[in-house]
């Protein structure tokens, strides 16, 4: 019951949200010379001309496949989110700074374009699959929920291009870390001024959080229209983990301090999950990722089970970890791990999103428009 209650919300805001496409009109994803050149006055910069592998290893295949997928679900959500604007959508109306966020939204727009064609061009020339696109869905009805939940999937790919370099360094790719670290920097710069936009301190912490490559791309599964997508998902060799709520949501947005959270997943179709089902939690545990901290994992307890869902309380131990920013948590059957990337064979359910506000004075540019 818990988790039904828990994913109404959900349910409902994306049945509000009518699918989303990839934009059409200026030839993305496959843009002609003078489409090329249009869409890089409108980013800023031109694609990369230096020459790209043209064999890949298993881990940077895989890699380069998670980069085009989300750069293809982030070009539709800016897409929408200009449309939305433009055409004056009811939440989405601006009384100030139209011009200058319409240009802004535009740009973004754009860049993101040059991400996801950069991404196709690295997998084609090495002769890899590259994933098309599907169809999308976003739970927002407004500006400032757009602008948050921009925020918070940046955060995530931020931490998931951190573990895309180690994978090239270890498959001795160079080319593509230079390529990725440029783009970590662009990210960085759209977050801080999303984290501007909602009042937050736009850098939000001295190390960014890591995100292992099968949480991001099981997150990505949220805002994408089931069976939309014209491939398997398996053609990805990654998992779609089981979602883990948090306080009734994806995303749970909390105050800096410590504090009790609720947590509920549905464990239906989830790996060895049967010898957990039903049992007192005492061999579960809940896996804290925060900065560039080795996991933090934490006993659960009042557990409950509704067949295979799953309905659990845990502490969340901010003072001691200054937990400030973006974190994630998973259902684990283990505990004690050295990196991030080791969680994941142990997890039954992930990731849960937690976002601690770090509150800014600035004036807040959304109060205007």
């Amino acid at each position: 019951m818990l988790l039904q209650r828990s994913w109404a919300l959900l349910l409902a805001l994306l049945g509000c949200a009518s699918g989303a496409a990839i934009p059409s009109n200026d030839g993305f994803p496959s843009p002609s010379t003078q489409q090329q050149l249009s869409i890089a006055k409108d980013a800023g910069g031109l694609l990369p001309n230096v020459p790209l592998p043209t064999k890949l290893g298993p881990g940077s295949k895989t890699t380069f496949q998670l980069i085009a997928f989300n750069e293809l679900f982030e070009v539709a959500f800016f897409d929408s989110l200009l449309q939305n604007i433009t055409q004056g959508v009811e939440g989405y109306k601006i009384k100030a700074h139209k011009e200058k966020i319409t240009k802004i939204v535009t740009t973004v727009r754009a860049q993101e374009e040059q991400h996801a064609i950069a991404a196709d061009a690295a997998l084609k020339t090495a002769g890899e699959f590259s994933p098309p696109a599907c169809q999308y869905q976003f739970p927002t009805t407004d500006l400032a929920g757009a602008i948050r939940l921009a925020e918070t999937f940046t955060a995530i790919v931020l931490g998931a291009l951190q573990g895309a370099n180690v994978v090239f360094a270890r498959e001795n790719q160079t080319v593509p870390i230079q390529l990725i670290s440029s783009v970590i920097g662009q990210e960085g710069e759209q977050n801080g001024f999303y984290r501007h936009l909602i009042r937050q301190v736009p850098s939000e912490s001295p190390f960014l959080t890591a995100v292992p490559a099968a949480f991001a791309f099981s997150a990505l599964q949220l805002f994408v229209v089931p069976g939309s997508c014209p491939f398997p998902l398996s053609d990805i060799d990654l998992p779609v983990l089981p979602a883990l709520a948090v306080n009734g949501g994806p995303v749970a947005v909390i105050e800096p301090k410590d504090q009790r959270l609720s947590f509920s997943a549905d464990l239906t179709g989830a790996k060895d999950c049967e010898k957990h089902v039903g049992a007192d939690g005492a061999k579960l545990w809940l896996t804290y990722t925060t900065g560039q901290q080795k996991p933090i994992s934490v006993s659960i307890d009042n557990v409950k089970w509704s067949g295979k869902q799953i309905s659990f309380d845990a502490d969340f131990p901010f003072e001691k970890n200054v937990m400030v920013g973006f974190s994630h948590a998973a259902l684990t059957s283990a505990r004690d791990f050295k990196t991030v990337d080791d969680i994941v064979c142990a997890t039954v359910a992930a990731p849960a999103i937690i976002q601690v506000e770090n509150s800014s004075d600035c004036k807040k540019l959304a109060d205007d428009i």
